[in-house]
């Protein structure tokens, strides 16, 4: 399977699901995967290595959802989103081994480097709690990621450009989901109401983190806290809560989760991840 240009693989008709109906082992099969012509190859493949550890961890975390939504119906929403970042996660990873040379694939990326070695923001690692934190997580997430992939669709790489203007249509419906049901249960009964604003509370302290621009970064993450934050307001004003108060976790020596140092939910994350594939590291699946 070939085809002329990246925008040609992310045809509808050759999307059944990133994750695994693309019929070829590496996602950027037939795509001209060659740097621009003064585009640093190091800096965008650590770039795309964020966006796609994004991706990757808070899909796991989604995962962990099957079977536990309130609804069936949810079951399955819960799971697709997961695996529209799957597939958000397979294309960029494969991306990063490509722009810096290292011809590095998704699954290496993804089963056979360290904690330290991983580069998402530290709210796409957290698990646990009821659907409250869920939806919290989600909305946040996708609201953020939102902003940040509709300033990629212009980039000067065309490889990155066409996985944001994909991943844009996904995630409007990322957070679409996310903002009903963040409304359904803050504007509903004391209980539900209750548990949403718990939501968001636990997962305030990791926000400010988006919003800090790494060196690395081809967008200047501080540059998307006002349209997140009108989206937020308008959210939370439908749903009766209000915004938290709480302050901003702190890293490490001022590092975070872009520079390595996650929570220590990270590590349980990755040896579940990782377990079957550093067990038998040569299997063909």
């Amino acid at each position: 399977m070939s085809f002329d240009n990246v925008y040609e693989s992310l045809t509808e008709e050759n999307d059944t699901r990133w994750a695994f109906g693309t019929g070829f082992e590496d996602p950027l099969s037939g795509v001209d995967t060659s740097v621009p012509s003064g585009v640093d190859g190091d800096r965008l493949a650590a770039y795309c290595l964020m966006l796609g550890d994004d991706a990757l961890v808070f899909s796991h975390r989604l995962q962990e959802w099957c079977t536990h939504a309130p609804e069936l119906e949810d079951e399955v929403a819960i799971a697709n989103i997961g695996l529209d970042l799957l597939g958000q996660a397979r294309l960029l990873l494969a991306r990063a081994g490509k722009a810096d040379g290292s011809s590095r694939s998704e699954d290496s990326f993804a089963f056979f480097r360290a904690e330290n070695e991983f580069r998402n923001v530290r709210l796409a690692e957290l698990g646990g709690g009821h659907f409250g934190h869920l939806i919290a997580r989600l909305f946040v997430f996708s609201t953020w990621r939102l902003a940040l992939l509709q300033r990629l669709v212009p980039a000067v790489d065309p490889v990155l450009a066409a996985i944001a203007d994909k991943g844009v249509k996904e995630v409007t419906y990322h957070r679409d989901y996310a903002a009903q049901w963040l409304v359904r249960l803050g504007d509903g009964t004391p209980v539900s109401h209750e548990r949403m604003q718990e939501g968001l509370d636990a997962v305030w302290p990791y926000v400010g983190e988006l919003f800090r621009t790494h060196p690395v970064e081809l967008v200047d993450a501080a540059s998307l806290r006002p349209e997140f934050d009108a989206v937020l307001d308008q959210a939370l004003a439908a749903a009766t809560l209000v915004r938290p108060s709480s302050g901003e976790l702190a890293g490490v020596s001022g590092r975070t989760g872009r520079d390595g140092v996650h929570t220590e939910q990270m590590g349980f994350l990755l040896a579940e991840l990782q377990s079957v594939a550093r067990a038998m590291p040569d299997a063909k699946w």
